[in-house]
């Protein structure tokens, strides 16, 4: 026997040792099969198995069914193979891999029964935090109470100073809420799983951060790359999150789109971070359309939908849908939480050798709730061309909180979309004009100028390919 067998029998032996406890080992309910040492290679197609005992199948199928959402009779034995097809068994919800593995190990226990030591005194500190912002919370309510029974005229500044010092300590309370409940672990949680209730204050302020921490930058930095203030507006400050998609293709703003798929109005995912219910309005415009009489570029309004009802907890608009159920005599469609028609989806489009089209997706919000008149609209806006987003604000009283966009270029099927639709202009094709020089002729000069008389006449053989120069 060689003296590297000699040296590793031992080895070997304890990892069969150890790998015959970890079998019968009940403190696990998911238990990998360890492949033995051999002397000999094994088929790539060979699989070992380990069939634990009936308590430890038993166990492993409850979790299985807790975890994976699958039935209990498919589960029996687990196959040797790699973290993906270990994966299957454990539902892709409940996070990293690590937190999945820590549920595995823990069974039914809930989340904040967890048997840890230090995990249930924090909990213990977090829990008296809580009691101490709470007893402020009702103090201030009841401060706010009182005020609101007092007289304005007890305060110098009368009705204005009252309704002033109601609303600041109104926001306080908003404060204290939040400070309240935002270290709480199971409040994160639910967060971060996607169960969190909107209407409370605390997943609204965890939401909008999470927004603002990448969303909001990317919306801005589109802003200013794309010039859309000053060109459309001469300020703007996005204040909800937008969420596009075209055909259940997710637009990231700024995407150069196939005209087949902007073809329909868009879906909307929109977010508010502010309490109470709203009505919104919905505008898609071009900001790119070539005026060649002006050689200039005008705006043109693709598609327009208000009085769209919204709350918190709303979370998708189909636009696509209402653009395709509405009608003239019904411009709500079957469903009024869409909000309703006031000006039908164009698709945009892109004549040949013109630039890229800015399509921008405004959101905007009604001040005090005011609902717009549907046939003002759709007789002011019913001839699309030269149209205002600032105009329109103003005139009907409105604040942009929302904002997304997306581009349309010339392509392959342009000029279908276009037959389809009845849209002029597909056998147009832009150039760029030819610019003349203002420069005068450049005269002749150096050694070659110099020896064109007839002086110099047997040295113009070698200056006949000077640039320039006529003979």
């Amino acid at each position: 026997m060689s003296g590297t067998h000699q040296v590793a029998r031992p080895l070997v032996r304890s990892l069969r040792q150890a790998a015959t406890t970890s079998a019968t080992c009940q403190s696990r309910p998911i238990v990998a099969a360890i492949r033995q040492f051999s002397s000999t290679p094994s088929r790539s197609d060979e699989t070992t198995t380990t069939t634990p005992a009936a308590s430890d199948a038993q166990k492993l199928a409850a979790d299985a069914t807790v975890l994976g959402k699958k039935k209990a009779s498919e589960i029996t034995v687990i196959k040797q193979g790699s973290e993906e097809e270990l994966a299957k068994l454990l539902s892709p919800e409940l996070g990293s891999r690590r937190r999945r593995a820590a549920i595995a190990t823990t069974g039914d226990i809930p989340f904040e029964q967890l048997p840890y030591q230090c995990f249930q005194e924090a909990r213990k500190v977090l829990a008296q935090d809580r009691e101490e912002k709470i007893s402020k919370i009702k103090a201030e309510l009841a401060r706010i109470k009182r005020i609101e029974q007092t007289d304005a005229s007890t305060y110098r500044g009368g009705e204005e100073f009252k309704q002033k010092r109601l609303e600041s300590l109104r926001k306080h309370v908003e404060e204290l809420k939040i400070q309240a409940d935002i270290n709480d672990p199971m409040v994160k949680r639910r967060f971060e799983d996607g169960h969190g209730d909107m209407n409370k204050p605390i997943y609204r302020y965890l939401a909008e951060n999470k927004w603002r921490s990448m969303d909001y930058k990317i919306i801005n930095q589109r802003i200013t790359q794309f010039n859309i203030v000053p060109d459309i507006l001469p300020k703007f400050d996005p204040t909800m999150d937008v969420k596009m998609t075209f055909r259940g293709y997710k637009a990231p703003p700024g995407a150069i789109l196939d005209s087949l798929i902007t073809e329909g109005p868009p879906n909307l995912r929109m977010q508010v971070f502010n309490s109470g219910e709203r009505l919104l309005s919905v505008v898609v415009m071009d900001s790119d359309v070539p005026n060649p009489e002006t050689d200039s570029y005008g705006r043109r309004l693709h598609f327009m939908v208000t009085n769209i009802p919204w709350s918190p907890t709303s979370i998708s608009l189909n636009l696509h849908r209402l653009n395709s159920k509405a009608t003239p005599e019904s411009p709500q469609g079957p469903f009024p939480e869409d909000g309703t028609l006031a000006i039908p989806w164009l698709p945009p489009t892109a004549q040949k050798g013109s630039p890229y089209h800015r399509l921008s997706v405004f959101i905007l919000e009604h001040n005090k709730n005011q609902p717009l008149p549907l046939d003002r609209l759709k007789q002011t806006y019913a001839k699309r061309d030269g149209f205002s987003l600032k105009s329109f604000r103003d005139k009907f009283d409105l604040n942009p909180v929302g904002f997304t966009l997306f581009r349309s270029v010339w392509d392959e099927h342009t000029a279908e979309v276009m037959a389809r639709h009845g849209i002029p202009g597909a056998d147009v094709e832009f150039k760029q004009p030819r610019v003349q020089s203002l420069k005068p002729p450049r005269k002749a000069r150096g050694w070659e100028a110099k020896r064109q008389k007839p002086k110099y006449k047997s040295l113009w053989k070698y200056s006949k390919r000077i640039k320039g120069l006529k003979y």
